[in-house]
């Protein structure tokens, strides 16, 4: 059975988003006063051949912890389809 795994992939709420503050200083440049705070990610989908949607789970995670996230800096979550 194929599964499809919605990864997102953020930094750390303790640590600097140096892409989200470029952001936030661009939209209060464009006029957006309202906006207070960007965080800028990665969002990753896999599709995922397994026997079931905790084996799927189990697959992504293996792959957030071994490639697709750095631990030290940034978070996942991860949706199974």
């Amino acid at each position: 059975m194929t599964f499809t795994a919605l990864i997102n992939v953020m930094p750390l709420k303790e640590l600097l988003d140096p892409q989200g503050k470029t952001v936030l200083g661009g939209l209060n440049n464009l006029g957006m006063k309202g906006v207070h705070d960007v965080r800028i990610g990665k969002h990753i989908t896999l599709q995922i051949e397994a026997g079931s949607k905790e084996d799927a789970y189990s697959i992504a995670e293996n792959a957030c912890q071994k490639l697709l996230a750095n631990q030290v800096m940034e978070f996942y979550e991860i949706t199974i389809q």
